[in-house]
């Protein structure tokens, strides 16, 4: 462990940094500015922070900027991703080079793109996320999707328990206290993280990603 991981475990802003997963510690205190996921509960709300009580069981400040983005997150079926639709989706590969869901996003009409592409994720070890359009939709046989991004394309299988939510643009009035979050952020070299960006469950639903 370096000087600097040391001093901000020792600090006042410790739990900013032993709530995340181990590997991107490390990473985050040797490179600041890196972005990091971070899932929990909100405790405490602020015009410009929240805290957060991540799922790994410490308490995070997490600060707002001006540009953070904020999505709700509803939930959804099966029924509602059609050829076309843009989706997200953390999955894990099979023996057959198959992805296996572990959950499904939909976005809007208005949010087609973001993300494109197909890359290492942080939810499971060994899991990825795929963001584009979908192609073919099969659910009568195994429901498998097949998700076009640019320059490659991925079959991905949605079990029956598979989490499947929309995600929509939202605005700071969705961030309350106990309302359950995955946030992107970042951390400055002093140790502060800066949520990029947020989804925040709608009714009671938690983000599955």
């Amino acid at each position: 462990m370096n000087a600097m991981l040391r001093h901000l475990i020792r600090g006042a802003s410790a739990v900013t940094l032993v709530t995340l997963f181990t590997a991107g510690l490390a990473q985050a205190a040797d490179a600041p500015g890196m972005r990091i996921g971070v899932r929990g509960e909100i405790t405490g709300v602020s015009p410009d922070a929240l805290k957060v009580h991540a799922n790994s069981g410490e308490n995070l400040v997490i600060n707002l900027a001006k540009d953070t983005q904020v999505r709700a997150v509803t939930l959804a079926n099966i029924e509602d991703i059609k050829p076309g639709s843009y989706i997200g989706s953390a999955a894990v590969p099979q023996d057959d080079g198959t992805l296996k869901a572990l959950e499904v996003h939909v976005f809007p009409p208005e949010l087609a793109g973001s993300g494109d592409g197909h890359r290492p994720f942080d939810l499971a070890k060994g899991s990825s996320m795929t963001n584009g359009s979908v192609g073919d939709l099969v659910v009568s046989n195994g429901r498998v999707l097949t998700v076009n991004y640019k320059g490659g394309q991925q079959k991905i299988l949605v079990p029956e328990d598979v989490p499947i939510v929309n995600l929509v643009p939202g605005d700071r009035s969705l961030l309350k206290v106990g309302v359950k979050i995955v946030t992107f952020v970042t951390q400055s070299a002093d140790g502060r993280l800066t949520a990029q960006s947020i989804s925040a469950g709608k009714d009671g639903v938690a983000p599955p990603m």
